[in-house]
């Protein structure tokens, strides 16, 4: 079957579902609000339940929201509930653990060395890198324009 790239662009758009917009924003908006409730609740318990400074209680919340992330993908419900939340569960935090957990979860039989271990970042990665040089180059601009 050859086809040119338009012909094969017509019959992919023609035969691909169509996703609705509205409702997958409206989801994520609500899950995403959800998650962020949570993690406010999460801090306000740490603040007046535990009488931590706001600091400890802030930390603490990223460290609570990252494990329920990492836990829930470990049992294989981060995905299930990605599937109807859509993009909320990308709020950062819990976004960035499973996709850290992920892989190395998938490649955990290739050994640790191997598996886990090369596989661990292949997703976080390039977040990493670029977004530590990305600050870095805005802080070094920061610095110069406050030299003036």
């Amino acid at each position: 079957m050859n086809m040119q790239k338009e012909t094969y662009k017509r019959f992919a758009d023609a035969h691909a579902p169509h996703s609705p917009i509205g409702k997958n924003c409206l989801r994520a908006f609500l899950f995403g609000g959800l998650i962020c409730t949570l993690a406010q609740g999460l801090r306000d318990i740490y603040l007046h339940l535990c009488h931590l400074n706001d600091e400890d209680a802030a930390t603490l919340t990223s460290v609570t929201l990252i494990l329920i992330a990492v836990v829930l993908t470990g049992l294989g419900w981060f995905d299930r509930i990605a599937k109807v939340a859509g993009a909320g569960t990308l709020v950062p935090i819990t976004g960035f653990a499973n996709s850290v957990v992920s892989p190395a979860i998938d490649s955990h039989a290739e050994g640790l060395i191997l598996g886990v271990g090369a596989k661990i970042f292949t997703v976080a990665g390039p977040v990493l890198l670029y977004g530590t040089l990305a600050g870095s180059i805005y802080g070094i601009i920061y610095w110069i324009i406050s030299l003036f």
